[in-house]
């Protein structure tokens, strides 16, 4: 265990239970987490992104812990008092950041930082949503009223773009529109089925759509929206195999991770913990038969 990178991560996590942090700044905080815990140079990153306007600050406060760490006589007796300190040095510096950036650009900025090693950039700044933060509940569920025809599925390959013809110059707007498309669809399959109904043959297309996107999701940074998909792939893969059947519990389930996805890409300022805890225990569970079913 390196401690030093354990060491910026806590405090980086201290520091953030201090910020109100609606859904996509908790995903680029996991990014700059992840940033932190695979750099093979933490000296050399905080450099790179101290060139970046919208990072430099908070790059310069990590760096500070950084030369703290590094600096050979740390006092063990003081080490929580300077914890404290360095954690709150880093919570106006921390919004600062998250006002500035998004889950998207902050991916392409740290592609542009670490894969090419390239210049000062400036990465694309979109509106922050608006303060306050709203109950997660069934309204959430009727955004999906106008997201998707409950046929679409009928025309998959004009809904979604291939991967293999994806370039980087793809707007965050055309990945909003492939990722909310088939919601609405899920939704409705969802709405018809019970544990004696049978389950319908395009819940298999859903299911390779959801994995499709899936991978869309994670190849543009968005791990939550990645994991959430891939429960609802295998969820709809098992039903289809009649390796589980649709109870009411299991429905629910899949329609947390709905709620998750479009809480995250239409940026509600929404508390859906609720929701994305049941649906990791439900991903957990689904893994668990996954694991019996290859023994």
């Amino acid at each position: 265990m390196d401690l030093i990178k354990q060491y910026i991560v806590q405090c980086i996590t201290a520091a953030s239970s201090n910020l109100r942090l609606n859904n996509q700044r908790i995903e680029v905080l996991a990014m700059l987490k992840e940033v932190i815990l695979n750099s093979k140079d933490i000296q050399h990153d905080l450099n790179q992104m101290k060139k970046i306007t919208e990072l430099s600050k908070m790059a310069i406060k990590l760096n500070e812990v950084l030369l703290y760490l590094n600096q050979g006589s740390v006092d063990f007796l003081k080490v929580t008092d300077k914890f404290k300190e360095h954690s709150f040095n880093l919570i106006k510096e921390m919004s600062y950041m998250l006002d500035m950036i998004n889950p998207y650009t902050f991916r392409q900025t740290l592609d542009r930082l670490f894969e090419q090693e390239k210049k000062v950039v400036e990465i694309i700044i979109e509106p922050e949503s608006k303060p306050g933060i709203e109950p997660a509940s069934e309204s959430l569920l009727t955004e999906f009223e106008s997201m998707s025809d409950p046929d679409s599925i009928d025309t998959a390959d004009k809904n979604i773009v291939s991967l293999d013809d994806k370039d980087n110059s793809q707007t965050f707007n055309s990945f909003e529109s492939t990722i909310l498309k088939p919601i609405k669809s899920i939704d409705s399959i969802l709405n018809e089925l019970n544990v004696d109904s049978e389950i319908p043959i395009k819940v298999e297309e859903y299911s390779k759509l959801m994995s499709f996107n899936a991978e869309l999701s994670s190849q543009n940074g968005f791990d939550i929206l990645s994991q959430m998909h891939n429960i609802i792939s295998d969820c709809l893969l098992h039903l289809k195999n009649k390796s589980l059947i649709p109870s009411p519990e299991v429905i629910e389930s899949i329609r947390a991770c709905l709620i998750v996805i479009v809480a995250v890409v239409k940026s509600k300022e929404v508390d859906i913990n609720n929701y994305l805890n049941r649906a990791e225990v439900f991903g957990k569970f689904l893994q668990k038969i996954k694991t019996e079913e290859v023994k």
